[in-house]
C-alpha cells in the first residue's frame, strides 16, 4: 500500500492547501464570524453558521481496464437564523461577502414567514462543548496523496487477485479505490466554536463466480480513516472471490421456522434498527415500536451496548455533536435494559428530556454479550446455531419501525449440526423486532466495524423462513 501523509490536526487546520484543501481553518472562521455578525445586525435573536469543504478521488476498474475516474470538490456555507422560536435555513457555495449577506438575509426571510415552534432554538448554553474541553487527540485526519494512476493500480491488484483465486471466477463487476477528506468550522451565538478535519478511504472488489444459470456475485471491502491501515488489495480480492465461490450451487428451501445466525456485517444492521427505534425523531413522532422503553428490558439480559465518541481513528468519533453539544461515553443498554435514548436538543425538548449529544447520529456503538468468550469465532457461532440458517446477504429495507415487523429477502447457508450443508437463495426471513431483540441467544467474538457500529455475528432463537 502507498503510505499516507500523516499531518497533525493543528497543522491540517492552519496549512490547508498543503494537504489538498483550498481553504484554511482561519478563512472558515472569518467566514462564519462574518455571517453571524450580519445575522445579528439585521435583527436575528440567535444564529448559527458552518463552513465546510470536501475533496477526493474515486477510481474504478473492470477486467483490468480503467472504467471511471472521478474527482470531487465541494464547499458550502450554511446559515440558520432564529427570530425567537421561528427558524430559517439557507446555504451557498459562493464565499463572497455579498453572497454571505444574501444567504443570511434569505435565512432571515424564511424565519419571518415560518410558523413559531416553541422547541426550535439553539442548544442550551450549559450543554455546549467549550473550546477548552474539545478533544483534539482523536486522530481523524490522514490525507492520502495518491493520483488516479496509483489508485487504478491498487484497484487492478485487488481485481486480479480475485480473478486468479479460482478458474470459476469468470467475470467481475469491478474494483474501486476512494480517497476522501473534508474539514469544517462551525459556530453559533450561544458561545460554541469548533471544527476539525477528517478522512475516509476505501478499497472494494466485486467478482462473479460460475457460468450460465448458476452465476453468483459477492463483494468485500476495506474502509479506514488512515489508508495505511486498509487491508491489502490482494486480501480483499481473494476474500471477495471466496465469498462468491461459496454461493455456487445455491438451493431453495421449504418454508419453516428455525434459528437464524446473522453474519457480523448484517448484525450491524440489526443494531442500526434498534438505534433508530430509540432515537428522538421516532420517539416524539410516536413512530417507534420501542416507545417508553427507557429503563425497560428490550434486549436479552446478557446484552450491553456502549457508546464512545472518543475512540481514536473511530468512524463515529467526534469532540462534539452536530449542534456543538458536549458528547460523553455512556452505557446505552445494560443487561438488556435501555439506559438512554439518542437525542438532539430539539427532540429532547419535545420529549421533556435533556439532549444526549446525538444530533447527527450515534458515536461508535459496540454491542456485546456477557456470555461471549474470546474463542467464540464464526465456527463456534455455527456450533451454537446447530441446525438453522446462516444469513450472509439481505435485500430490501423491510423494517416497519412503527410496528417492529421485520421482513427481508435473504441468502446464505443452511447449517446442520454446526457445519455448512449448502448455500441457499431466494428466501425471505421474517419476525418481530421486539421478539428478535429479546431472542438474541449469542453474540460472536468475530467483531466487524460497519461505520460507527461494531458487533459480532448475532444468533436469534427463532424466525420464520419463507422459501419454496
Amino acid at each position: 500500500m502507498k503510505k499516507t501523509t500523516k499531518t497533525p490536526h493543528a497543522a491540517a487546520d492552519r496549512y490547508a492547501p498543503a494537504v489538498g484543501f483550498a481553504y484554511s481553518r482561519a478563512f472558515f472562521e472569518e467566514l462564519v464570524d462574518s455571517a453571524l455578525a450580519h445575522a445579528k445586525r439585521i435583527g436575528a435573536s440567535d444564529a448559527g453558521a458552518e463552513a465546510s469543504e470536501g475533496c477526493g478521488l474515486s477510481v474504478s476498474v473492470r477486467k483490468g481496464e480503467l472504467e471511471n475516474v472521478e474527482r470531487n470538490r465541494d464547499k458550502s456555507l450554511g446559515v440558520t437564523v432564529y427570530l425567537g422560536h421561528r427558524r430559517g435555513n439557507a446555504s451557498t457555495s459562493d464565499f463572497s461577502r455579498a453572497a454571505i449577506e444574501q444567504t443570511v438575509q434569505a435565512a432571515y426571510d424564511i424565519a419571518r414567514f415560518t410558523a413559531e415552534d416553541p422547541f426550535a432554538a439553539l442548544p442550551d448554553e450549559q450543554d455546549i462543548a467549550p473550546l477548552s474541553a474539545q478533544r483534539t487527540d482523536l486522530d481523524l485526519f490522514f490525507p492520502w496523496t495518491l493520483d488516479s494512476e496509483q489508485a487504478a493500480t491498487l484497484a487492478r491488484r485487488g481485481e486480479a487477485a480475485a480473478l486468479q483465486t479460482d478458474k470459476r471466477i469468470c467475470n467481475s463487476e469491478g474494483a474501486s479505490v476512494s480517497a476522501q477528506q473534508s474539514h469544517f468550522f462551525s459556530a453559533h451565538t450561544r458561545g460554541f466554536r469548533g471544527g476539525y478535519a477528517s478522512s475516509r478511504h476505501s478499497l472494494s472488489v466485486s467478482p462473479i463466480a460460475g457460468r450460465g444459470e448458476d452465476m453468483q456475485r459477492d463483494a468485500w471491502y476495506s474502509s479506514m480513516r488512515d489508508a495505511s491501515e486498509l487491508a491489502a488489495p490482494e486480501a480483499v480480492g481473494r476474500y471477495a472471490a471466496e465469498r462468491a465461490l461459496s454461493r455456487l450451487n445455491s438451493r431453495k428451501i421449504s418454508t419453516r421456522q428455525c434459528a437464524v445466525l446473522f453474519e457480523s456485517p448484517l448484525a450491524a444492521g440489526l443494531l442500526g434498527s434498534f438505534v433508530q427505534a430509540i432515537s428522538g425523531g421516532s420517539l416524539y413522532r410516536k413512530s417507534s415500536f420501542l416507545l417508553d422503553s427507557l429503563g425497560k428490558q428490550v434486549l436479552a439480559k446478557h446484552i450491553d451496548i456502549a457508546e464512545d465518541p472518543f475512540v481514536k481513528r473511530g468512524k463515529g468519533s467526534s469532540p462534539f455533536d452536530d449542534e456543538g453539544v458536549q458528547v460523553r461515553a455512556r452505557q446505552v443498554v445494560e443487561a438488556g435494559r435501555v439506559q438512554g435514548y439518542f437525542l438532539g436538543s430539539y427532540s429532547a425538548r419535545k420529549l421533556g428530556m435533556k439532549t444526549t449529544g446525538n444530533a447527527g447520529g450515534s458515536h461508535n456503538l459496540t454491542l456485546s454479550s456477557r456470555l461471549t468468550r474470546a474463542d467464540d469465532d464464526l465456527q463456534a457461532m455455527l456450533d451454537k446455531l446447530g441446525t438453522g440458517l446462516f444469513v450472509t446477504e439481505l435485500m430490501g429495507s423491510g423494517v416497519n419501525y412503527v410496528t417492529g415487523d421485520y421482513s427481508r429477502g435473504a441468502s446464505g447457508f443452511w447449517v446442520e449440526k454446526g457445519r455448512i450443508a449448502y448455500p441457499v437463495h431466494e428466501i425471505t426471513i421474517a419476525g418481530g423486532m421486539k421478539a428478535m431483540l429479546k431472542g438474541i441467544l449469542a453474540v460472536g467474538a468475530d467483531t466487524y466495524n460497519y461505520g460507527s457500529k461494531t458487533v459480532g455475528s448475532i444468533l436469534i432463537d427463532r424466525m420464520k423462513v419463507a422459501g419454496s
